[in-house]
């Protein structure tokens, strides 16, 4: 099998667990409310300490090595500043859509990395591509129940999940074809990612996992850093 058939299939499988979660986030229903609440509270949590795992142990430290300190922090800096003004412009049009954001923010970044390394070590970008399987399935139920509405066709919602997950494909053609020899641009597009994720994290989706009443449903963030930090040591 060819680098470029295998970056397709392990970037396709890593991204399809989005509208999988989509899927499931459609079709599992709780009876009692007040557990309901606390579950779908938790899978969100969960979803944010997956994507605070990917940025602490995975985007920030991986993108760093290439750049230097300086550089590293204004990028940082300069992608929370973007995104917020990003977000506030969601804000004005009355819309939504923050942990989609945030999802698409890791996994298109995790994606090139995943490409790039089947350069030198196939192995471990197919332990990579299966722990962004398992965080982008949180993600996509929690994104999901975010932007779904019982007026608003399922599968227009699900075909926007597919497409994104068809992204990851081709951002790991890219990263094999070209970002295996670019470093610091691969670093700079993880750390600009990164300050994104802190910021629609700490302003959009910590917020929404919040539940009055129910404190067990907070650690689901515990669940996802716990997730994000086995995959880190998984792969050494």
């Amino acid at each position: 099998m060819t680098p470029y058939v295998t970056a397709i299939l392990l970037a396709g499988f890593a991204g399809l667990s989005m509208p999988l979660g989509g899927l499931l986030a459609r079709w599992v229903h709780i009876r009692n409310a007040k557990l309901r609440d606390g579950v779908l509270h938790a899978v969100t949590a969960f979803g944010g300490g997956a994507l605070l795992s990917a940025v602490a142990l995975v985007l920030v430290p991986e993108g760093a090595k290439a750049l230097s300190p300086a550089l590293a922090l204004g990028l940082l800096v300069a992608g929370g500043v973007f995104f917020a003004w990003v977000d506030t412009i969601m804000d004005r049009v009355g819309g939504s859509g923050a942990l989609l954001l945030a999802m698409v923010l890791d996994f298109l970044p995790e994606a090139l990395a995943l490409g790039a390394m089947l350069v030198h070590d196939r192995a471990t970008a197919t332990l990579l591509a299966i722990m962004i399987f398992l965080q982008n399935l949180p993600e996509g139920f929690a994104a999901f129940r975010e932007l779904w509405h019982d007026d608003r066709p399922i599968w227009h919602l699900l075909l926007v999940f597919l497409g994104l997950a068809a992204l990851g494909p081709i951002c790991a053609l890219i990263g094999l074809a070209w970002m295996a020899n670019l470093p610091e641009l691969l670093g700079g597009i993880m750390i600009f990612a990164a300050g994104g994720i802190l910021y629609l994290l700490f302003q959009d989706i910590a917020p929404k996992a919040h539940t009055s009443g129910c404190n067990w449903s907070a650690l689901g963030a515990v669940a996802g850093f716990a997730l994000g930090l086995a995959g880190n040591l998984m792969l050494g």
